[in-house]
């Protein structure tokens, strides 16, 4: 670490070649001044031997984390854009944290969300530990928890795109759930669709009990008696 440093600061010195932003972060976080915790692009930190960021930071598009050795992230973290975290062994996520574009965790070891979280884009969650989602979650994209072990939903949920639950363990949905896309049930034990359930695109339910037992007009009836509202296609076997 002390030859880098050496490196750089020869490079400073004598050519007035400025360290580049990403190793700093990488090398030298404690030399950090303020204006280098504002950054107004990308800020690509992928494949690094990166596991913490500085308290204050504020990207203005992309953070680039996948397949870094990152646990953790700063209270107050702000990112404009896309923040990937795939392929991370991140177990859980700070208060505050505010993400414009997508969030994505594939892969990942997290097993909850903060209650204040706010996602602009999609939410991934596939191929996680997740077991539970905060109260009044709001996702302005798509949610993708298809392969995780999550049981049920959350009281409050709008998911504004698709709602990805195939493989999962899941046999119920709250009353009032709203998706402004698809609705994916495919392989999942289901056996019933909540009141007031409203789905803006098409439904999947193929391999599921509902489908077995059901035929695609029945349960659009059924979504219909619980005063729900779909008026797209069933697709099941």
């Amino acid at each position: 670490m002390t030859n880098i440093r050496n490196l750089f600061k020869f490079l400073e010195d004598k050519e007035g070649v400025k360290t580049p932003l990403k190793a700093k972060f990488v090398y030298f976080s404690n030399e950090m001044t303020p204006d280098d915790l504002k950054v107004g692009g990308d800020l690509n930190l992928s494949n690094t031997p990166i596991t913490s960021l500085p308290d204050g930071l504020e990207v203005g598009d992309h953070l680039h984390l996948h397949k870094t050795k990152i646990t953790s992230l700063p209270d107050n973290l702000k990112v404009g854009g896309n923040l990937l975290l795939i392929h991370t062994p991140i177990t859980s996520l700070p208060d505050n944290l505010k993400v414009g574009g997508d969030l994505n965790l594939h892969e990942t070891k997290i097993t909850s969300l903060p209650d204040d979280l706010k996602v602009g884009g999609n939410l991934v969650l596939s191929y996680t530990p997740i077991t539970s989602l905060p109260d009044n979650l709001k996702v302005r994209g798509a949610l993708y928890l298809h392969d995780t072990p999550i049981t049920s939903l959350p009281n409050g949920l709008e998911v504004r795109d698709s709602l990805d639950l195939r493989y999962t363990p899941i046999t119920s949905l709250p009353d009032n759930l709203k998706v402004g896309g698809n609705l994916l049930l495919s392989y999942t034990p289901i056996t019933s669709l909540p009141d007031n359930l409203k789905v803006g695109g098409k439904l999947y339910l193929h391999d599921t009990p509902l489908s077995k037992e059901y035929s695609k007009e029945k349960i659009k009836r059924m979504i219909k008696d619980k005063g729900g509202k779909f008026n797209g296609e069933i697709l099941a076997n």
